[in-house]
């Protein structure tokens, strides 16, 4: 007897791509294409734009157009990773903004959209580097913000360190602190509506139109020219304190007793 036919492989369905593994596919050919990441970048703008609009501030924010810290700029403004998405479209238009942004080749689509919003970018080191290539590129971009705030521009910086420990800030933007001689302001930004990508390392979130916004603002932080590596400790904890309690308020206002 004949044995049974075989169904041939071809056939068998073939399993989806992974999101991660499809934006690998795809992030060479795009990186390649100076249209199509302008495209894109246009794209994210807008919708950040339309999220702005969609989101009236919630009670008690801060009020970044004529904000109660005008008279201490430029600042360094410090916001975490993952919970920064919606800042450059909140940013007053007009006001110098220089932001440091990652060197990795996933980051330069960050700083394409915050150009679209007027903002600078300075690349800083990735993760992904070599620490040699890591050190000097962290330094070059610390000079870097450091001429921007001598310019009388503020800065912006995220504060925990890519792939570390979320939410403690790294000593970099206390080192800045202390070199410019310009205060730290501990930043945070909540919407009623988001959601949060639970498989990222800083918990990433996602803010989504139709529902409230609000900015907190802790007190600023200064550090002293002279400080040594016992108060630079003191100072990165104290940022880190700060900027979690301006998170926790950030989102009380946009979610009430939720």
């Amino acid at each position: 007897m004949a044995s049974p036919a075989v169904r041939p492989a071809a056939n068998k369905k073939r399993a989806k791509p992974a999101p991660k593994g499809l934006w690998r596919r795809i992030r060479e050919p795009l990186a390649k294409s100076r249209f199509a990441k302008g495209a894109v970048a246009s794209l994210f703008a807008g919708a950040l734009r339309f999220i702005k609009l969609t989101n009236p501030y919630a009670e008690g924010s801060f009020q970044l157009a004529g904000g109660g810290y005008a008279d201490s700029e430029p600042l360094i403004i410090g916001l975490w990773h993952g919970q920064h998405l919606l800042a450059p479209a909140l940013y007053p238009s007009g006001r110098g903004l220089v932001a440091m942004v990652s060197r990795s080749a996933d980051a330069e689509l960050n700083a394409l959209v915050i150009n679209k919003f007027g903002i600078e970018a300075v690349r800083g080191s990735g993760g992904r580097q070599r620490k040699s290539k890591h050190e000097k590129g962290g330094a070059t971009a610390l000079i870097a913000l450091k001429k921007a705030l001598d310019a009388g521009k503020n800065v912006c910086m995220i504060a925990d360190i890519p792939h570390g420990t979320p939410r403690d800030a790294g000593m970099g933007i206390v080192l800045l602190a202390r070199l410019s001689g310009r205060p730290i302001a501990p930043a945070a930004i909540a919407t009623s509506r988001r959601t949060v990508i639970e498989k990222s390392w800083d918990k990433t979130t996602v803010n989504l139109p139709f529902g409230r916004c609000a900015v907190a603002v802790g007190p600023l932080i200064e550090v002293a020219v002279d400080a040594d590596d016992a108060e630079m400790e003191r100072k990165r904890l104290e940022l880190t304190a700060a900027m979690n309690l301006a998170t926790e308020q950030a989102y009380r206002m946009v979610d009430g007793a939720r």
